[in-house]
């Protein structure tokens, strides 16, 4: 027997994990798996700590969540309460923050490769626009002039914790490069934009707060090239988001406290320095703010040993959780239902997709599984049901979220009819 340290809201109860107060186990018999359990007060609590924190070293502070690591509209509305604004990369994604109750003036549209009708959508509803490219830029004054602008830079400052996750340097999609960024405010001024924002996303996944010293000073360094060239001032600055959480053993927590000493603290004393006023300070949390909020719970059906391996099927493939697929990214793995007992076997923990691949987890260290065990994959509310499908045909999960200790349905379990919505034939084979 072990006894293993949990972090909030995880906690053991005589060898049974509970979520927030709540049985898992029980989860799993009521609302069956794979099932997505999100935890409210978590949120809250992810929320409150970084408010606390940033505001601590600069009152002037906006938390824009990053709304793709989680759109479910509960999860809006629960920091909407908290008083966050909104970070959007999409029109489904600005939709839903407008279905939610977000005032326009609560949203930013960062995207990328933006077609035409989207930005007069954005700029119809008085959304504010980060624009991505001056493409864009020449294309959104065309259809119409904003009030206010924004531009996203790349700073040429690589960071994040898989390649595929990295949005600034020289390989990246994303943004301006400086001299772009110059002739960008130039073209928004003589356009009569009255108002101006700057912006930059170095990454994902980060827990070194140093990286956004530096890139943060990259960023002040252009922000007061463009106010002394174009003569124009900022009335936010947004360093984008990205701030990591643990998902290895090994890995520390995102250090808020030197963060806001560190990189908040630069950005007060530089931008009084560059004349630059007293700018909004924006930030973009995604993860940070609903990854440890969320677990996604499967049922072992199979167990199976080759000559070289040993695997646990599950019933939460990548369709489920993409992210260990995709980035090869490692989620903790607990055995809910005897969370008591010592690891002995390594396995590799298999989804029920035909594709070799569907993996949640590879030569991972736990106790002996049998079949019918509970497996708890953590760290999963940020970019598991938001990155999930159909794929091979199969339903999306369960949402569930646990609200003043009780479990409440937040998105049903889809049904083998909802795969054929939206489908039209067209005569008959």
């Amino acid at each position: 027997m072990v006894k293993r340290k949990l972090r909030d809201p995880l906690e053991d109860r005589k060898g049974t994990l509970y979520f927030d107060g709540v049985s898992t186990t029980e989860l799993a018999k009521t609302y069956d798996t794979p099932l997505y359990v999100l935890s409210e007060k978590r949120i809250q609590d992810n929320y409150n700590r970084l408010y606390s924190a940033l505001v601590n070293n600069y009152k002037y502070v906006r938390i824009y969540y990053a709304a793709k690591a989680n759109t479910n509209l509960n999860v809006l509305g629960i920091l909407h309460s908290q008083g966050a604004y909104l970070d959007t990369v999409s029109p489904g994604e600005v939709f839903l923050a407008l279905s939610r109750g977000f005032t326009p003036d609560r949203i930013l549209f960062t995207g990328t490769n933006v077609r035409n009708d989207e930005l007069k959508m954005f700029a119809d509803a008085n959304i504010t626009i980060n624009v991505d490219s001056q493409s864009e830029l020449e294309r959104l004054l065309k259809i119409s002039v904003p009030q206010i602008i924004s531009v996203r830079v790349n700073p040429d400052i690589i960071a994040g914790h898989h390649s595929h996750c990295v949005t600034a340097g020289p390989e990246s999609k994303f943004g301006l490069w400086e001299e772009e960024v110059i002739q960008a405010y130039a073209i928004a001024q003589r356009a009569r934009v009255e108002r101006f924002g700057i912006h930059m996303h170095i990454g994902s996944g980060i827990l070194e707060p140093e990286i956004y010293a530096i890139a943060v000073e990259k960023l002040l360094n252009i922000a007061k090239r463009v106010h002394k060239e174009v003569g124009i001032d900022f009335e936010f600055i947004d360093i984008g988001g990205g701030f990591g959480v643990p998902y290895q053993p090994e890995d520390r927590d995102f250090d808020l406290q030197e963060f806001s000493s560190r990189v908040v603290s630069l950005f007060k004393n530089k931008t009084k320095d560059y004349g630059l006023g007293k700018p909004f300070l924006f930030v973009e949390p995604g993860r940070y703010l609903v990854a440890d909020a969320g677990i996604l719970l499967t049922t072992v059906n199979t167990t199976k040993t080759t000559p070289n391996r040993k695997f646990v099927g599950v019933d939460a493939g990548f369709n489920t959780l993409i992210r260990p697929a995709m980035y090869g990214s490692y989620h903790p793995i607990l055995v809910a239902n005897r969370l008591n007992a010592a690891d002995s076997e390594t396995y590799d923990v298999a989804g029920p997709i035909c594709e070799s691949g569907d993996l949640l987890a590879k030569d991972r260290l736990l106790p002996e599984i049998a079949e019918g065990d509970l497996l708890a994959v953590l760290n999963a509310g940020a970019y598991g049901y938001s990155m999930s499908s159909q794929y091979n045909s199969r339903p999306r999960a369960t949402e569930v979220l646990i609200r003043g200790g009780k479990p409440v349905i937040i998105r049903e379990r889809e049904q083998l009819k909802d795969l054929v919505t939206n489908q039209k034939l067209q005569g008959e084979v």
